[in-house]
């Protein structure tokens, strides 16, 4: 799952992607094009079954990001810039929190909300020109011929359209899935999930929760798809420089659990719909991607295609069980492997064993 990481210039965007994937400022190809990289999801749940294993492999979950260009009237303007961004499957808005008297700020002074706003309401423009571009084509085919199919996808539109003049981004539109299915080859900007990335001054660090939950409960309250997370870019750098063991100190010593760059990938992750299940042996321990609220069968077609196919029965263990009850001797003795059937309902955190044709 592709996310686009995107914001105002110097608020901290193209280091926070540098020291999420690794990937520098020479991998850059073009003015407009957007750099990629991959980054692992932290899971403490494959070490600690891992422990119990000891299998040759571990893998990760991972999510794609893409560092943009600083967003502006002219980038949104150019097709390029906008063809990359609307493959994004979701958007990470880096909010600039920190003063600095070295980092001046494009608008003199800063102010996070008013950034907000102003993004949004560009992407929100962006959007319009699609719609009304698409409503003048369909007003042309109709008079040719009117049919069921392009009746409704005019009145979809017409209600998109409303949306977007009332300075509403189109995530706010409540779609049913065939209305959903008929929008998404546009896709729409506004219409992605937004997670919104506040990155906070070294001397907000220590308030960094509580900042989150600021935002949560007050400007972005009530918002559909939409997420917040707070890093600071300052600690963040400086902790992909230390040891593991170094760092958890670092971390700790602003009274931090861990570092915002976890917060981010899961809050990432959350935004997009997504989750992960596990299969624990001894060859491999690994987590698979799926959208919350998958069956059995699905989860199985994450794994390999014929498994969804040939679906017959899913094992389950809680993640917990496994590892505290030493493997599947242990839980399949105390009656906590369940067999569960093609529409089970997997939950973040289960291991499934498939059983297929």
């Amino acid at each position: 799952m592709k996310t686009a990481i995107i914001g105002l210039p110097m608020v901290g965007k193209t280091s926070l992607f540098t020291i999420l994937t690794g990937v520098h400022e020479s991998a850059r190809v073009g003015v407009m094009e957007a750099r990629v990289g991959v980054t692992r999801v932290p899971d403490p749940r494959l070490d600690a079954l891992a422990a119990i294993f000891d299998p040759p492999k571990i893998t990760h979950a991972t999510v794609e990001y893409f560092d943009f260009p600083a967003i502006s009237k002219e980038a949104l303007r150019d097709p390029g810039y906008l063809a990359s961004m609307r493959v994004a499957d979701a958007l990470a808005h880096v909010l600039r929190c920190f003063q600095s008297d070295t980092v001046p700020h494009e608008k003199g002074d800063v102010n996070p909300l008013r950034d907000l706003e102003d993004v949004e309401t560009e992407l929100i423009l962006s959007d319009l020109v699609v719609v009304e571009k698409r409503i003048e084509r369909l007003d042309k085919d109709r008079k040719k011929a009117k049919t069921p199919e392009l009746d409704r996808e005019a009145a979809l539109l017409e209600r998109c359209k409303t949306t977007l003049e009332s300075n509403q981004a189109l995530r706010s539109l409540e779609l049913s899935p065939e209305e959903e299915k008929t929008v998404r080859g546009f896709q729409f900007l506004s219409q992605k999930p937004m997670l919104y990335v506040l990155n906070l001054g070294e001397e907000d660090a220590g308030r960094m929760h509580a900042i989150e939950e600021e935002y949560r409960t007050g400007p972005i309250s009530g918002r559909a798809h939409t997420g917040v997370t707070a890093i600071c870019g300052k600690i963040e750098a400086e902790l992909a420089e230390l040891s593991p063991e170094e760092a958890q100190e670092y971390v700790a010593s602003y009274g931090l659990k861990e570092p915002g760059l976890h917060r981010l990938i899961a809050a990432t992750y959350a935004v997009l719909g997504l989750m992960s299940f596990l299969t624990a042996g001894e060859t491999e321990v690994r987590a698979w991607t799926i959208p919350i609220h998958s069956t059995a069968q699905k989860a199985a077609g994450a794994i390999h295609s014929d498994f969804e196919k040939k679906f017959i029965r899913a094992e389950v263990v809680n993640w917990k069980s496994l590892v505290e009850l030493k493997g599947y001797p242990g839980v399949r003795e105390k009656g906590l492997l369940r067999l569960e059937g093609k529409e089970y309902i997997v939950k973040d955190g289960d291991v499934l064993v498939i059983r297929h044709g």
